[in-house]
């Protein structure tokens, strides 16, 4: 983990990591992908994590007044027992079939934004639907690290400007990511060798979340929501193509 090129593409998914936690929608996903060039990506994910929680700390200070109080409040209650319930299950439930049916729905809610009728009214933040999304969240947060989808899927009908959406995600995911901390360590995910490196990893991405708090600002408003609906397609499809590919490889290996 010493080699140039190890260093090169850690501190460039650092900044990816540190930009997605400024709200801006895309970039975050290309992270462990880059890490995965030099790592297996169990291990890049591990690796990154604490990066994650360092970044949501200064993306939480850029969004501290610009996010839902009540959508937060709703889908944090849904989030911890979805954490728990992954937990819980961790030994049991393949993470191929929560990756496959995460892509799955979050595909076909992409694709009835960019394709059906936009309904020009916001939704409002229910609690039943938050909560239930909010466990979907927590649930596929920890078991396959897509809990995007079900986020959007959540807040986008809600249609709340691009700061709070972005704030609303940071907080929301702030929370989650800490909470998930516990059961990681105590599923051995972490060792003190990548907790240092993370901690080198975790300057540049903290400058990079205030880089991505600019961008937000300056992107218009419409193109920042295209953006979030594109970033929606292209993670569904990338957790269609590996839930696929895994549950290949659990078939042939019976």
């Amino acid at each position: 983990m010493h080699d140039p090129l190890f260093w090169s593409l850690a501190v460039l998914a650092a900044v990816l990591v540190g930009m997605g936690k400024g709200g801006l929608p895309v970039v975050s996903m290309l992270a462990v992908p880059v890490m995965a060039l030099s790592l297996n990506p169990v291990t890049a994910t591990a690796l990154l994590a604490p990066v994650y929680v360092v970044s949501d700390m200064f993306g939480l200070y850029s969004y501290r007044q610009a996010f839902d109080r009540r959508v937060v409040v709703i889908m944090a209650v849904g989030a911890t027992i979805g954490v728990a319930l992954g937990w819980l299950t961790a030994a049991w439930v393949p993470a191929w079939a929560v990756t496959l049916g995460v892509g799955v729905i979050g595909l076909s809610f992409a694709l009835r934004l960019t394709f059906g009728r936009s309904d020009p009214k916001a939704r409002a933040a229910d609690a039943g639907r938050g909560v239930f999304w909010g466990i979907v969240t927590g649930f596929t947060s920890f078991v396959s690290h897509a809990g995007a989808p079900p986020f959007q899927i959540y807040v986008l009908p809600l249609r709340r400007t691009k700061a709070v959406y972005a704030g609303t995600n940071t907080v929301l995911f702030t929370y989650l990511n800490i909470i998930k901390l516990v059961p990681y360590w105590a599923l051995g995910q972490f060792s003190l060798s990548n907790l240092k490196i993370a901690a080198l990893l975790s300057v540049p991405a903290a400058v990079a979340v205030f880089a991505g708090v600019y961008l937000v600002k300056v992107l218009p408003d419409r193109l920042f929501f295209h953006l979030v609906t594109a970033a929606l397609l292209l993670v569904s499809l990338k957790l269609i193509a590996d839930g696929g590919y895994q549950a290949f490889l659990a078939l042939i290996a019976v």
